[in-house]
């Protein structure tokens, strides 16, 4: 019998890889595509920040073809789930049957994932689901996969972590208040090497930008700010 065909949520990050390396580990399921959000302004990934040019090449170094939803600078959430939808309907025009996630505990984002998908046909899978976040990382790191911080929520954490490599020394170095995984989005990474690449991307970082971000549906509460750091690709 033929494994379901599927797509990963890919962030470019450590939270989607994990989840895609369990995926692959487990063999079940037949990976199709990887599927991003891109800003189309800016030609960045979604949250992350970084350049499609970047994701593109990490892709390749998978080796699973890419997938973009190309957002406006500021969707609403109508837009959003509409330009996801359309493209999941492409998909499932192709017999792509099961969407895999990278989340870990965030049940608000899991039952939005399963109600938006379900009128589609789509079956979520969550290979993460309830793991402990350290022992993620910890898995992470003796694995072989290697990630760099690529921004921060700078309510939580300083300048200095934007553009730090995730090892045992950033995990010893993260305030009690941070996720080990940052799952409630207080830092996002950049992927670059491990055992699901053929291999590891070059790059170097550039200069740590400060951003501002209005709250999305309370605005008398104060903007968050964000750090970002320039990850380049190398010739």
């Amino acid at each position: 019998m033929p494994k379901p065909k599927a797509f990963m949520n890919w962030s470019s990050g450590k939270d989607s890889t994990m989840a895609l390396y369990a995926i692959l580990q487990d063999n079940q399921y037949c990976v199709e595509r990887l599927l991003t959000t891109v800003n189309r302004k800016y030609d960045r990934v979604s949250m992350h920040g970084l350049h499609r040019s970047l994701l593109e090449v990490q892709a390749k170094a998978i080796g699973i073809p890419l997938e973009t939803v190309e957002l406006p600078e500021n969707p609403s959430m109508e837009e959003y789930d509409q330009l996801m939808s359309d493209k999941v309907a492409s998909l499932v025009a192709e017999e792509l049957t099961h969407s895999i996630f990278g989340d870990i505990f965030l049940e608000d984002l899991r039952q939005y994932r399963e109600e938006m998908l379900h009128p589609l046909g789509v079956k979520t899978v969550f290979p993460l689901w309830k793991k402990d976040t350290k022992q993620l990382l910890l898995d992470f790191i003796a694995q072989g996969f290697r990630a760099v911080v690529v921004c921060c929520n700078a309510q939580l954490l300083p300048e200095s972590f934007c553009g730090c490599l995730l090892d045992r020394q950033f995990l010893a170095d993260l305030p009690d208040n941070v996720d080990p995984c940052g799952e409630n989005g207080e830092f996002h990474t950049f992927c670059f090497d491990g055992p699901i690449f053929k291999s590891p991307i070059p790059f170097s970082l550039g200069e740590r930008i400060l951003r501002t971000y209005d709250h999305p549906t309370n605005k008398t509460l104060p903007p968050t700010g964000v750090w970002f750091i320039d990850v380049k690709m190398n010739k």
